[in-house]
């Protein structure tokens, strides 16, 4: 009900359209599609293989669709293509973003190739899975929105010590649609849920003064070079605003010196791009230990099923 909350003020009851690419297996796609939408009449277009994008630019030519729903590494392989431009975006009027962080650049080239704004929202399967949403017309870019209905968040230290607004941390998610635990497995669930029933997110965040949340990094990703905490999230926002850059992905690797440093891996639209070019442009937008001492070029990254890029492949190659 809490997703259903969310677009009762946008929905109408006479079967519009949504576009489905991401698989109904995924918690994202079965509460959004199978649950939220089929209450308000709305029509699906599944569609089988995302990854072929002429194919998926070739469906969405077909019909008007008022609702799209995906993420970041999705947006950016449809608007890359030209013949996406060609597609009648004129009835979507919500486009909704989650799996992944949404990078600006992604969101900007969105909205300019479409005329729609992206609504990000952030959840994970724990709680089933909607925690918090930007809405339609009232989103902060670089946020995840304010919490749901019925939600509590906060965000605490290593000690479980809440901490004040602005100060990164854990956050933590407290409401109705937090699991019960994991099937079968009671320490798990003991690591992962506190007595009074706050569900440990893994991930990093912050709370605005207006409520906002935003998300800094997963916890597990986070890089500590010299002492100094780097979040993979940080730099690959700033490579992904470079305009030959397609996607980027930052991870951790060992180094004598400073414990750790960052390395990049990328796919380019320019065969001509360099590693120096890049760290230059970085260097304009970050300090000196957040930018990428290695940078590896691709074909394309790793991907799950659903698109999300894989960092943990990428460190155990690194």
């Amino acid at each position: 009900m809490q997703c259903c909350v969310l677009f009762d003020s946008i929905l109408n009851d006479d079967g519009e359209t949504a576009i489905a690419p991401l698989p109904l297996y995924h918690i994202y796609a079965f509460i959004v599609h199978l649950l939220a939408l089929t209450r308000f009449g709305a029509h699906s277009i599944l569609i089988p293989n995302p990854r072929d994008i002429p194919g998926f630019i070739k469906t969405l030519k077909q019909q008007p669709f008022e609702i799209f729903v995906g993420l970041n590494s999705l947006f950016v392989a449809l608007c890359a293509d030209d013949e996406f431009k060609a597609v009648d975006f004129s009835k979507l009027k919500i486009t909704t973003s989650a799996g992944m962080a949404l990078t600006k650049a992604a969101t900007e080239t969105w909205m300019d190739m479409t005329g729609c704004s992206m609504s990000e929202a952030y959840g994970l399967t724990e709680a089933s899975p909607l925690v918090s949403f930007n809405p339609p017309g009232h989103g902060k870019l670089g946020t995840i929105g304010l919490p749901v209905a019925s939600t509590d968040c906060k965000i605490v230290d290593d000690n479980g010590n809440e901490l004040p607004i602005g100060e990164g941390g854990e956050l933590w998610v407290k409401g109705p649609q937090i699991m019960k635990g994991y099937w079968q497995r009671p320490e798990a669930t003991a690591e992962t849920i506190t007595e009074d029933g706050w569900l440990k997110t893994g991930d990093i965040a912050a709370i605005r003064e207006d409520g906002y949340m935003r998300i800094v990094d997963r916890k597990k990703d986070m890089i500590i070079v010299s002492g100094f905490n780097v979040y993979p999230i940080e730099v690959e926002d700033i490579l992904s605003s470079h305009p030959d850059v397609l996607e980027a992905a930052v991870v951790g690797v060992a180094d004598e010196k400073s414990g750790e440093v960052v390395k990049a891996y990328l796919a380019s639209s320019n065969q001509d791009l360099t590693a120096e070019a890049l760290r230059d442009y970085c260097k304009k937008e970050l300090t000196a230990y957040k930018v990428p001492k290695y940078i590896e070029f691709r074909d394309e990254l790793p991907k799950s099923n659903v698109g999300k890029i894989l960092r943990r492949e990428l460190r155990e190659e690194a």
